[in-house]
């Protein structure tokens, strides 16, 4: 379901009968971790959640490209430095936030999806071509 900016890509199955998979979560987790220095965080499964439910709504089989899960403190202050558009107390620090890229769909689909489902924040980055999501409060923003 998900390929990576290092060429890695995870298709798992980590939900069944109302129960989280301990060990699918565990390979999710190490696959949103900080590529910049291979720190990981367990993956807040809400984002998964969020993730998953507006892949379904948009009725495709392409994996998403994850262009950032969890980044470090280090990472963020780095990225922080380099643009406005990264927040002081971002999500992905704490293992809540993904951005998400699709070739078959729009930025404006991928958001649109992922805010049908009512849950977390949605950013959309048309001009990096990616949305933001989160488990955090329900709101959007444009990047």
């Amino acid at each position: 379901m998900y390929s990576g900016r290092t060429g890695e890509s995870i298709d798992t199955i980590y939900w069944i009968e109302g129960e989280y998979i301990p060990e699918a979560l565990k390979e999710v987790t190490y696959f949103f971790r900080d590529w910049r220095n291979s720190q990981v965080k367990a993956v807040d499964a809400r984002t998964v959640d969020i993730m998953t439910a507006a892949h379904r709504l948009m009725e495709t089989d392409e994996p998403y490209m994850l262009l950032s899960g969890y980044r470090s403190p280090e990472t963020n202050a780095m990225l922080r430095s380099r643009s406005r558009g990264v927040a002081k107390n971002s999500l992905h620090m704490k293992a809540q936030a993904a951005d998400l890229r699709l070739k078959s769909r729009s930025v404006t689909q991928m958001a649109s999806a992922a805010q049908a489902c009512s849950a977390g924040g949605v950013g959309t980055y048309r001009g990096s071509n990616f949305v933001h999501m989160d488990c955090g409060v329900v709101r959007s923003w444009n990047g």
